[in-house]
């Protein structure tokens, strides 16, 4: 038993584990030395490409492609191209929302259809899909055709949550399953699809694979109804933009969805008429809803849906057939995403 335990632990010690950090790294390299110092024709192109990957964000996507790849294997060079594709397509997607939204700012700066100009945004938009098809071509050839089944599925899922989402606006009413399903396709099935485009390009077998979607899904849905939390009830000072942005958009987030099925009476009429003027005061708006929220105990609700969904994944995530040790970053990673504060 000693004899096997010395085995094991050599065997740990053999195989390289990445930290979030390192990670990040690794990606930032790869964009800055394939992307940001390309200058290929036209500049008109893909300038705002590297404007908007420039933009940073925490990498999550890519970074979790290599933490699930990592599980199973060092050889970080196998996943990084795979990575790079799923970080340049979830800013192909943020760029024609950015459009669809007519959004002025995207992570403190102007966005690209404001800085350059719509028709722009749009072309440049589809190059970057364009670019992260190359990339996840160049995976290994071997498990070519299952990653590339993940990515493109995943794709036309987040385009299915987009639509939804657009539907939303021009509906008085939206269910929390009408919601929870635009989530899970517009927010979820990526950072699911990441994590299992990197256990395959590993080596994982269809079971960790699976679990490991199962935990990203429910990781997801955690991580979006946190937010949907955060833009009211955040710090603003921590959350780093404006707090009660839905609110004022009269956006149907999980809070509102949840308050408009339980609110009645005078209460219910206020609430109403709060998110059907558009000549409201922003301060006394989104003070009046919150305190809204506050008297039905919305917080409270969507702290209880963002702890459930949350336990699901860790279900899934318990389900993976590794050693803990291989588990440590992800697990770190996880905690990061559901207790943050911006």
């Amino acid at each position: 038993m000693k004899f096997n335990h010395f085995l094991l632990k050599m065997n740990l010690q053999m195989h390289k584990l990445y930290s979030l950090d390192e990670l990040q790294e690794i990606i930032s390299l790869k964009l800055e030395e394939e992307i940001f110092n390309s200058k290929p024709e036209p500049n008109g192109l893909y300038e705002p490409i590297r404007y908007l990957l420039a933009l940073g964000g925490k990498r999550i996507r890519p970074a979790l492609t290599l933490m699930a790849f990592n599980m199973y294997s060092e050889k970080i060079e196998n996943a990084i191209d795979a990575a790079i594709a799923l970080e340049v397509f979830h800013n192909f997607t943020l760029m024609h929302d950015d459009i669809m939204d007519n959004a002025e700012m995207r992570r403190g700066k102007t966005t690209v259809h404001i800085k350059y100009n719509t028709n722009t945004a749009i072309l440049s938009g589809d190059a970057m899909m364009v670019l992260a098809n190359q990339y996840i071509a160049k995976t290994p050839v071997e498990v070519l055709k299952p990653v590339f089944e993940v990515f493109n599925q995943t794709a036309m899922e987040v385009c299915e949550g987009q639509q939804y989402d657009m539907n939303f606006e021009t509906l008085t009413q939206v269910s929390e399953s009408e919601y929870i399903k635009m989530i899970r396709l517009k927010t979820s099935v990526l950072l699911a699809g990441a994590l299992k485009i990197g256990a395959i390009i590993g080596g994982a077998d269809q079971a960790d694979t699976e679990a490991l979607y199962r935990f990203g899904v429910n990781l997801g849905l955690a991580f979006q109804i946190k937010d949907d939390y955060l833009d009211v009830f955040g710090d603003e000072r921590v959350f780093g933009k404006k707090i009660g942005g839905d609110i004022l958009a009269n956006k149907k987030t999980f809070l509102l969805i949840k308050a408009l099925e339980t609110v009645q009476g005078t209460t219910k009429d206020r609430l109403l008429e709060q998110i059907s003027t558009t000549e409201a005061i922003p301060e006394e708006k989104i003070k009046l809803v919150t305190d809204i929220y506050r008297e039905l105990n919305i917080d409270n609700v969507a702290k209880e849906k963002m702890n459930y969904f949350y336990t699901n994944a860790m279900l899934a995530f318990e389900q993976i057939k590794v050693n803990e040790l291989f588990k440590t970053e992800l697990r770190k990673l996880t905690g990061q995403l559901i207790e943050r504060n911006n």
